[in-house]
């Protein structure tokens, strides 16, 4: 009995480092490579995902079986310091170079033992909605005027399709009642991050398009912020299964905690998907006829 005390205190004790994160205040700046959905501040040192492995080997093993029965490898996860438009820094988990997840969802993730928790299938936002976007033009991350005219094709993406969900678009710095927040991060490469639905059905509400996105042409400033959008709205990467099929490089994603349940009458790998893992300096902007197919899927009218 003393045994399992124990343990079940030091379990207590990791989940707990999981939202104890620590107050190093040094940090530098990521720089994401052209054509990969990366951005933030990685934290320089002492990360909670670090400290899981300092921990004693029965317990880290626990902890590192349940994350690779969701598809996460441990090695792959970043703790980082992100900046919202108001100077608030957030701290959340990267997974899969793209998903941000909140230090509870990620805690969640892994305590969950549970097959069909909420984390490890593919949660949506709630259908027959209008979602509220704001393009954010403040002087901390305003987005470029590219940024904006993409931002706007990108909702035009969703509206046209005639779906369950509208996109209400605006522009400006009052984004506290707004859904869904799209801001520039300042960050160099091109790409952008956002997350996963939540599960009392928001879509995620931040959307990072990195600075070094404007160097791309408008179309492709478009395929980003559509590609976070979907994220946003419950896509997981086309090719998660493989992403050197787009990036040319990375293996299986894996459930990554979320889920990644194939949307039927799709009858192949799709390699127009907007919401392939990487992307190239030519994209159209547009959703292929899968993605759309797989939009109705989710959100039918």
């Amino acid at each position: 009995m003393k045994n399992l005390i124990t343990k079940a205190m030091l379990m207590v004790f990791a989940m707990g480092i999981l939202v104890a994160f620590s107050s190093c205040e040094k940090q530098e700046n990521l720089t994401a490579d052209n054509g990969s959905y990366d951005s933030g501040v990685v934290l320089d040192m002492n990360n909670s995902v670090d400290r899981i492995k300092n921990l004693p080997d029965d317990v880290r093993h626990e902890i590192e079986e349940r994350a690779m029965s969701r598809g996460i490898d441990l090695d792959h996860v970043e703790e980082r310091l992100v900046t919202r438009p108001n100077g608030d820094v957030q701290r959340i988990f990267m997974v899969e170079e793209d998903i941000e997840m909140t230090p509870e969802q990620f805690r969640d993730m892994l305590t969950n033992k549970d097959s069909d928790r909420q984390y490890i299938t593919n949660n949506l936002a709630n259908n027959n909605q209008t979602y509220t976007v704001i393009g954010y033009t403040g002087s901390c991350c305003a987005l470029t005027s590219k940024m904006q005219t993409a931002l706007q094709w990108a909702v035009n993406n969703f509206n046209r399709e005639n779906l369950g969900i509208t996109l209400s678009l605006s522009y400006g710095t009052n984004y506290q009642n707004k859904d869904i927040t799209v801001y520039n991060n300042g960050a160099g490469g091109g790409g952008g991050s956002a997350g996963f639905p939540f599960s009392n059905g928001k879509p995620y509400n931040f959307v990072q398009i990195n600075a070094g996105t404007d160097a791309f042409n408008t179309n492709v400033v478009e395929h980003v912020i559509c590609h976070e959008l979907g994220h946003c709205f419950g896509f997981r990467h086309t090719d998660y299964f493989n992403r050197s099929i787009s990036c040319g490089s990375g293996g299986n994603e894996g459930s990554a905690g979320v889920g990644a349940n194939q949307v039927p009458g799709i009858p192949g790998f799709d390699g127009n998907s907007i919401m392939l893992a990487c992307f190239s300096n030519d994209e159209d902007g547009e959703f292929s006829n899968n993605d759309i197919v797989a939009l109705e899927f989710m959100y039918p009218n």
